[in-house]
Formats: C-alpha cells, sequence, structure tokens
C-alpha cells in the first residue's frame, strides 16, 4: 500500500514534467522548452525512508514549438527493483519567457504505472498543466506558476493540480528554488533545491529536499540534465 501511494504521489509530481525551470528533481513547470531542432534528457534518483526511484526522461523538440517527452521510473524497494512508471508528454509554447517579458506554455501528457494492476494500461493518469513564468530583474529572479488537473484511471477522479516556485540567481550559473506545489489529495508540498551550471547551455546538476507540509512524506533527491546543440533535420 505505502508503494502504490509513492507511485501515485510520484506520477503527479511528473505534471509538466517537459523542460523543467530547474531540471529535475525540481517539480514546478516553466514557459520554455528543449532548444529547438535540439534534444534533453533529465534523470534524477529520489529517495525516502522506504524507497529509492530512479527517472530518465529524455525529450526533443523537432518544430521549434513542439517538446516531446518519453521516460520512466525504476524502483527499489525492500530490496527489490522494478519499474513503475512510464510517461508521454507534450509541451508547447503560447508564448516563449525571455528576461525581459512574461510566457505562457502547455503540456499535455500520461503518467502509467505497471506496478499497480488497476492502473496499469494506456492511458494511464492523464494530465494537462499551464506554466506561466513571470520575469523580475531582468530575469535575475523569475516566479513560475502552474494550474492544472489530472485524471486517475484507477479511481476516475479529477485532482485540480498547482505549483508556485520562485528561481534565484544568487551568482552566474547559480540558482536557488523553492517551491510549493498540490500534487496529491490532502496538504500541499514543498520542496527548496539548488541549481549549478557545469556547462553553459549544457550540463546542469541540481539537488533538493522536501516533505508535505506539516509533515508527512520526506525526501531528497538529486538530478542531472543534458543539453544539446541543435541536430534535428
Amino acid at each position: 500500500m505505502r508503494h502504490r501511494a509513492r507511485g501515485r504521489l510520484l506520477a503527479l509530481m511528473l505534471l509538466g514534467s517537459g523542460a523543467a525551470l530547474a531540471g529535475r528533481p525540481m517539480i514546478t513547470d516553466d514557459a520554455r522548452v528543449a532548444t529547438a531542432k535540439g534534444c534533453q534528457v533529465e534523470t534524477w534518483i529520489r529517495h525516502t525512508a522506504d524507497a529509492s526511484e530512479a527517472w530518465a526522461v529524455p525529450a526533443c523538440n523537432p518544430t521549434g514549438n513542439l517538446e516531446l517527452a518519453s521516460g520512466g521510473a525504476r524502483t527499489r524497494e525492500d530490496g527489490a527493483s522494478r519499474f513503475t512508471d512510464n510517461l508521454v508528454q507534450a509541451k508547447t509554447l503560447f508564448r516563449p519567457l525571455t528576461d525581459e517579458q512574461w510566457g505562457l506554455g502547455i503540456s499535455v501528457g500520461t503518467v502509467r504505472h505497471p506496478a499497480r494492476a488497476t492502473a496499469n494500461g494506456w492511458p494511464g493518469d492523464s494530465y494537462v498543466t499551464l506554466p506561466l513564468s513571470v520575469p523580475v530583474q531582468g530575469g535575475g529572479w523569475i516566479a513560475h506558476f502552474n494550474v492544472g488537473a489530472v485524471r486517475r484511471r484507477d479511481s476516475g477522479r479529477d485532482l485540480g493540480t498547482w505549483a508556485f516556485a520562485n528561481e534565484v540567481r544568487v551568482r552566474e550559473g547559480l540558482f536557488v528554488i523553492p517551491e510549493i506545489f498540490r500534487a496529491d489529495f490532502g496538504r500541499p508540498f514543498a520542496q527548496a533545491g539548488l541549481r549549478y551550471e557545469v556547462v553553459r547551455d549544457r550540463m546542469q546538476v541540481s539537488a533538493a529536499i522536501g516533505e508535505r507540509v506539516h509533515g508527512g512524506e520526506r525526501w531528497i533527491s538529486l538530478g542531472v540534465s543534458l543539453f544539446s546543440p541543435p541536430f534535428l533535420p
């Protein structure tokens, strides 16, 4: 039962996965997509008191304004390891984010849970997310807002989702990102993380700690994101 609850939470936390503002393991999405005609891959490990999940989500932008992503997670718990989540997502922008103007986009996708007997087919938990990003101080500080919804396949229930994050540059290549989000029924979740650009526009590393507000689930995460230059025809 605990494993199923975690799998459900993780699937919801992937809402708006696409080009996440901090690269995973942060949750709040932004009004950006992968480089036009390029690809990226986000990988991260999330560890709780009972299990560890390893995620990999590759994505490409073949048209310049349509990011297509597909990935999944493998979970290790009680000495056993198995695939627990599969993600498919598309994301586009109505207005791209710049240092001087706000941006708005939309992500739609589905997350399938092979480990859950009642939700292991396609489509899985279907979702939609609208990310809005607003720059402050010439892009040195960006506020990100998400609203959306998810349809739970196993229960047939709908859940409204939201997220808010601040992306604050503390020096060149280093960002602090606190966020709060609703990704499950009940109390929201809070997380704080760091992102560092190891190689500008090519490689980022990130780390985060989080928990449910007023106590509950706790986790730590580490992530690596890689970005290619344009190469698609």
